[in-house]
């Protein structure tokens, strides 16, 4: 039987690690702070940001909001960057993204500081990731794929990873990441070239790509162990499904999955699954993705 590789087990560890390490900064009288930046009011946004409060408040992290009407002006944005990057009592910052239109985002990215991006949209945090070298942090969505491996003892040394996808949002920072763990890692892309046949020769798939039925059954082998990075409801985006029993036949019994965002026991096997391990879109624009829109609203998208 294929062995699921949950994430809440994860989760739970790391809340527990970083609660101790919290409880020690308080002790010597810091109060870890995250700055939470929200710009207007859209629904995915006051959700993610419910999310972060609770997560905030389990590990010990004071959560300083800062709420911005739809309509505020480029300048007053980047006056309240600038009040965050002169406050020492913040230690990070969150800022929901995209922003509303006509706010130069990237213009908003390059004026906070690295120290304190803790969503990787900085210039310089990309280019930390990328290099391993410089001030910042890795996009969390990369961080926990790798934290996923190292918690069910997956060995990276040496093993042969596919990436499918090459968003700055995961496919490029993690293929870096993995690369630094010693894997060697081919990332690959929908223009790849008998695809199945890179994800086949793998011992390890990360799939990334953002677009359905990308990644089918003929690409997966016994043994193999693949990250499905994918982060929403399955009958919500309308995506193929298949069986539980077609995969454990495909990629038979020793073969380890994980299923993003989807808590699933193993026994409970439910007979209607999606496509194996597509996802929806992950794309270069931070959170840009709509329930049941596979591409992103911005043109130049290479996702």
């Amino acid at each position: 039987m294929a062995e699921l590789l949950k994430g809440a087990p994860v989760a739970r560890a790391l809340t527990e690690e970083l609660a101790a390490r919290c409880a020690v900064l308080r002790e010597r009288g810091v109060v870890p702070t995250l700055a939470i930046v929200r710009v207007g009011e859209r629904e995915d946004d006051l959700s993610y940001e419910r999310g972060a409060l609770k997560r905030c408040e389990k590990v010990g992290i004071e959560a300083r909001r800062i709420l911005l009407p739809a309509d505020v002006s480029q300048d007053e944005l980047l006056t309240a960057i600038e009040d965050i990057n002169a406050d020492s009592a913040v230690h990070g910052c969150l800022m929901f993204r995209p922003l509303p239109a006509g706010l130069d985002e990237n213009a908003v990215a390059a004026a906070l500081d690295p120290a304190k991006d803790v969503d990787s949209m900085t210039p310089a945090s990309l280019l930390t990731t990328l290099s391993g070298r410089g001030e910042g942090f890795a996009p969390c969505t990369a961080e926990a794929v790798l934290a996923l491996l190292d918690h069910y003892g997956v060995e990276l040394d040496g093993a042969k990873v596919a990436v499918v996808g090459r968003s700055l949002v995961i496919g490029r920072p993690v293929a870096a990441m993995l690369t630094a763990r010693n894997a060697t890692v081919t990332t690959c892309h929908t223009h790849t070239r008998d695809l199945a046949a890179e994800c086949r020769s793998a011992d390890i798939v990360v799939a990334a790509v953002g677009r359905a039925r990308t990644i089918g059954a003929d690409a997966v082998r016994e043994g193999q162990t693949i990250i499905d990075v994918a982060t929403e409801a399955f009958r919500e985006h309308g995506f193929e499904r298949t069986s539980m029993a077609e995969i454990r036949q495909r990629v038979g019994e020793r073969c380890r999955i994980e299923v993003g965002g989807q808590q699933m026991e193993a026994a409970e096997q439910p007979a209607d699954w999606r496509e194996p391990f597509a996802m929806d879109h992950e794309c270069n624009h931070g959170r840009q993705r709509q329930a049941g829109k596979r591409r992103c609203r911005r043109g130049n998208c290479r996702s």
